[in-house]
């Protein structure tokens, strides 16, 4: 079976056509696009057909945003995706479309050992609900439950939760951000135009001066990008706190989703920052921050927390949504 199978986030687009089979899916062709230069999604996905004239015969498509009888609008991008356009395009009677969380979460079956990286053993239960927090662009949860044969993962935007406030400094940085943005929601801080913000923050209360040269390096690239570097060759001390505010407020509402969906079985850390980050993870404050939950921190304490390496997860997600459809 040839299944088109596409990841859709705020900064990238990734497409493939798959061979899917009961051995599993192996990639035929695979396309790369940074979202914010092209128009719709429309534009790529012709794009990428007319290259490779592959006919496929299902096609999922996971999706930064909450799917709603066959749409989406972007949150992040100014695009409206309809599954009947893209149907019609493709030549297909349906392109199913599915938040991109819930992609991500269809992935983590088809992961190898190698493509993880524990962050707590806890006690795993091998049939206990699951939970995806991932950070990019945006902050994207979701869950999956066992269903007596194989995880069934159901989207959710928990990531646009209210934003909770832990210490005296995160109280003065949601105020800062309500300032800005009305409501705070976590995304408005586990993202990179989150940790910016923290960045920002810091500097504007004058708890750390800047460094001119971090300065020029942002106002020239990718500023999250910037801040993260500083922080992890310890070059800019408020590059480093912003980061280590971030990797707390990151644990906390992971262990969050931990408590919320009872995930047993297992928190997997997706997105395309942890892996970037994978040091300072592995440091005592995020998982500090996941476990301190009260009266139920033994619970959360025994939870597993693994953090997602490959970045084709939620692309090989939406290629498996599509082979397990039914008939």
């Amino acid at each position: 079976m040839l299944i088109l199978a596409a990841d859709v986030g705020g900064t990238s687009t990734r497409l493939a056509y798959f061979e899917g089979n009961a051995g599993g899916l192996v990639v035929l062709a695979e396309g790369h696009y940074p979202s914010r230069e092209h128009g719709s999604l429309v534009e790529i996905v012709r794009r990428f057909a007319a290259q490779h004239r592959l006919t496929a015969h299902r096609a999922c498509f996971g999706i930064a945003g909450p799917v709603l009888e066959g749409r989406v609008r972007t949150p992040n991008l100014p695009w409206n995706i309809e599954g009947a356009e893209l149907a019609e395009v493709l030549g297909l009677p349906l392109v199913q479309l599915i938040n991109d969380l819930e992609a991500n979460t269809y992935g983590i079956a088809a992961l190898k050992p190698e493509d993880l990286f524990t962050l707590n053993q806890g006690k795993p239960d091998p049939t206990g609900t699951i939970a995806v927090v991932s950070a990019g662009t945006g902050l994207g949860e979701s869950l999956a439950y066992w269903d007596g044969s194989t995880h069934r993962p159901l989207p959710s935007e928990a990531g646009h939760a209210d934003f909770a406030a832990r210490n005296e400094l995160e109280s003065e940085l949601l105020l800062y951000l309500q300032a800005k943005h009305g409501r705070v929601s976590y995304e408005r801080v586990v993202s990179g135009p989150g940790l910016l913000d923290i960045y920002r923050f810091l500097r504007d209360r004058h708890y750390f001066p800047e460094d001119p040269a971090v300065i020029s390096a942002m106002n020239v690239g990718d500023a999250p990008a910037v801040i993260t570097q500083g922080a992890l060759d310890n070059s800019c001390p408020i590059c480093s706190k912003a980061l280590d505010i971030f990797v707390a407020v990151y644990g906390a509402e992971s262990g969050n989703a931990a408590l919320r969906f009872l995930a047993t079985g297992g928190v997997y850390l997706g997105g395309g920052i942890p892996p970037r980050i994978i040091e300072r993870l592995k440091g005592a404050a995020f998982m500090v921050a996941f476990t301190s939950k009260g009266r139920l921190s033994s619970l959360v304490q025994s939870i597993p927390v693994h953090l997602i390496l490959n970045e084709r997860t939620a692309l090989l997600g939406a290629a498996r949504a599509a082979f397990m459809l039914p008939q």
